[in-house]
């Protein structure tokens, strides 16, 4: 699979891809890039979805694609999201005695489809009901059932984008067991860590340029950790040389100029013949250009080299900030669930997981409206803190500026500025909308808003935090909550961020009941 100068820009103009060279070889790839890089793009593009403004995709291979935020048919069945209801049609009415010979074309050499796919389904932890409405299925389930889709007629090129959004921990081992045996050429784009652990190789798409790095995420963030060292050393070298360079062209001037001054005192005193004189004032000008120009063409080069050097090191700043109004005395009681009689005190870290479907977002939106009420809502109790939410879909209105949406927690201008410099987000991109925002960028602002509130949130709620994040984005988390000294509660099935952000209890949610893992 080979694309060659591939280009993409959408009807109003804004280019999302310009000229990438990207070869995919047999095996399993993890795509990895910031939000907006590209990456969905790219997989439509080779997948035929998308028409490329320039450049060529060569396949030479049916592809298959699970994309991000497909619009189902609802009332369709699972054997229509399987794609293989014709065939089961045939085959009932082969068995019931037609012997047309466009049945036996439709089902061909798959005898035994339904079989697989019930197989398949009961493997992913799906009921084996082939005929049951799409809309009864969960969003995990919906992820699950198009991944057994792909399974049941496997393509000779798998394109996977965020498998992992809307699945629970089980289905989430089950996709990573999926992967160890894909057949065929599999990408797959993910902000999963462990998902890319159980790749071949790392394609990083980033500026338009695809690099590829041999073995999963934690060999492709050894080699950048050690390109990045090295390209500080070539920056601080490059220091160096443009420093001495400069040096060296100032002292130069300063002989050039003794010189000149010696010249023009034998021409003044006249100790020579005149022609010999002006001979020598003339080589000696030609001389000290050609010797000036020597010393700034170098200190040029030394700057370029600089330049270049600099460019190698990638502005992954990682944001800092302290946030002490969300300090919350350990002895305090923040959060009191009555049924099953769990306490929160203090800046308790608490991992919240449990199946999709299970109740951990209802759990949360009642600790939220408990804290909005003011009072004991469903048997929950919020003490006498501010609470801070974060729902698994950011909702911001995307005509209002960055600056806008922070004040509206009740920051002041002036805190509102700074505490968005730690967010990195500065200078004019305070007052840009919304909707002009990275999804990374627009996460950032959404966390500024939330952890500088006023008054600061001494209870803070994640609902599946990292759903839909670049791994830039989920770096950025882990730092901002590095900051944050009050209590959380975190909803998640990503097991690298929850140990990341240092939680130190567990609560489990099954079928709505809650109880602790010890």
């Amino acid at each position: 699979m080979v694309c060659h100068g591939l280009s993409f820009a959408w009807p109003d103009g804004s280019t999302v891809l310009d000229g990438v060279d990207v070869t995919f070889e047999p095996g399993r790839t993890g795509l990895v890039g910031d939000n907006g890089s590209g990456k969905s793009t790219l997989l439509a593009l080779v997948a035929g979805a998308l028409a490329p403004t320039a450049g060529t995709v060569r396949v030479g291979a049916p592809v298959g694609l699970l994309a991000q935020g497909v619009t189902l048919d609802l009332g369709a069945t699972v054997s229509d999201l399987l794609g293989i209801t014709a065939r089961r049609s045939a085959l009932a009415a082969i068995e019931a005695g037609d012997a047309s010979p466009r049945l036996f074309d439709v089902v061909g050499a798959d005898w035994d489809v339904e079989e697989r796919a019930v197989t398949l389904l009961r493997r992913f932890g799906l009921p084996d009901d082939l005929d049951r409405p799409v809309g009864r299925l969960s969003g995990g389930e919906t992820v699950r059932a198009r991944l057994v889709g792909l399974l049941v007629d496997p393509p000779a090129i798998t394109l996977l984008d965020e498998p992992t959004n809307d699945l629970d921990a089980d289905a989430r081992a089950l996709l990573t067991a999926a992967v160890d045996d894909w057949p065929g050429t599999l990408v797959v784009v993910s902000h999963d860590r462990e998902l890319l652990e159980h790749v071949d190789r790392i394609a990083e798409l980033r500026g338009g340029v695809i690099r590829t790095f041999t073995g999963g995420f934690s060999a492709y963030t050894d080699a950048l950790d050690r390109e990045q060292q090295a390209a500080r050393r070539q920056v601080r070298a490059a220091e160096a040389d443009l420093r001495r360079q400069r040096r060296e062209l100032a002292a130069a001037q300063i002989v050039l100029a003794r010189r000149q001054r010696y010249a023009a005192t034998d021409y003044a005193r006249k100790r020579r013949p005149k022609v010999i004189m002006q001979q020598r004032k003339r080589d000696a000008q030609v001389s000290a250009g050609k010797y000036r120009d020597l010393h700034a063409d170098r200190v040029v080069a030394a700057r370029t080299h600089l330049d270049a050097a600099e460019a190698a090191v990638r502005d992954d700043r990682p944001i800092r900030v302290d946030l002490p109004a969300t300090a919350v005395p350990a002895r305090r009681t923040v959060l009191e669930v009555a049924d099953p009689g769990l306490v929160v005190r203090g800046p308790e870290r608490i991992a919240l997981t449990g199946p999709n479907g299970s109740g951990k977002t209802t759990l949360l939106r009642a600790v939220a409206a408990a804290a909005d009420a003011r009072a004991s809502v469903g048997g929950i109790t919020v003490g006498p803190v501010p609470v801070g939410y974060l729902p698994q879909r950011l909702d911001i209105d995307p005509r209002r500026t960055v600056l806008d949406v922070v004040r509206a927690s009740g920051a002041d201008p002036h805190v509102a500025r700074e505490g968005l410099a730690r967010f990195l987000v500065r200078g004019d991109a305070v007052d840009r909308p919304v909707s002009t925002l990275s999804g990374g960028e627009r996460f950032r602002v959404a966390l500024a808003a939330l952890l500088l509130a006023d008054p600061a949130p001494q209870l803070l709620l994640l609902d599946e935090p990292t759903n839909n994040l670049d791994l830039a984005s989920i770096d950025a988390l882990v730092d901002a909550l590095a900051g944050y000294r009050g209590a959380l509660l975190v909803a998640g099935h990503d097991e690298r961020l929850l140990a990341d952000i240092a939680t130190t209890r567990r609560w489990t949610m099954h079928a709505g009941v809650l109880t602790e893992q010890h």
